[in-house]
């Protein structure tokens, strides 16, 4: 479950990424580029973060496939994704979710204190899609009044509640991946969000 779950969230992101940069209208290669940083950006930093070297994709070329995989449906199928900020909000929903458990559990493979795999989480969920937004000369969603960031925050705080509970493994990882998700749809159907500083 949990490696299954890793593939889904790089296609996830990959495929955020190629939708952004489709959108922005760059170049094939650019599209690429933007697909490859969205999915590997925040498991890249984790990795480094916990001396994790060379990184996950670095051994691994599934991952690079599935990447090359996300791009590929991403252009064939970019005209059947007729709402393309829906469907960029679908894709890039299921790879915070997904990301978050990812460094949470590498987290706690390493060993570290929970507040800390919840900031590990909250990193592998978020610094892609922060590279893909600043590539794209757009504001970081995590920087936005939306709620982003402080979903996977809760997110890892519910995961080592439920883990107390002494849960199936499969199950902990499959509840935990859709609260974040379902908490992220609500929030965005309800219009929930961090009220900003006013600079007065």
């Amino acid at each position: 479950m949990f490696h299954l779950l890793d593939i889904i969230g790089t296609m996830a992101f990959a495929m955020s990424g190629a939708l952004t940069a489709m959108h922005k209208k760059l170049d094939p290669f650019g599209v690429f580029i933007i697909a490859f940083v969205t999915a590997v950006g925040g498991g890249t930093l984790r990795d480094v973060l916990i001396g994790r070297t060379p990184v996950g994709w670095m051994q691994d070329l599934q991952y690079v496939y599935v990447i090359i995989l996300g791009y590929g449906l991403a252009i064939l199928f970019r005209k059947k994704f007729d709402k393309l900020r829906t469907s960029l909000f679908l894709f890039d929903t299921i790879g915070l979710g997904v990301f978050t458990l990812i460094g949470l559990e590498r987290g706690i493979m390493t060993g570290l204190h929970p507040v800390i795999c919840i900031a590990l989480g909250t990193m592998t969920a978020c610094f892609g899609g922060v590279t893909r937004d600043i590539l794209c000369n757009e504001i970081p969603t995590i920087f936005r009044r939306e709620i982003y960031a402080t979903i996977c925050i809760f997110g890892g705080i519910i995961f080592f509640v439920l883990r107390k509970l002494n849960l199936d493994q499969d199950v902990l990882y499959l509840v935990t991946s859709l609260i974040i998700i379902a908490i992220r749809l609500l929030a965005v159907k309800y219009k929930w969000y961090l009220k900003a500083f006013d600079h007065k």
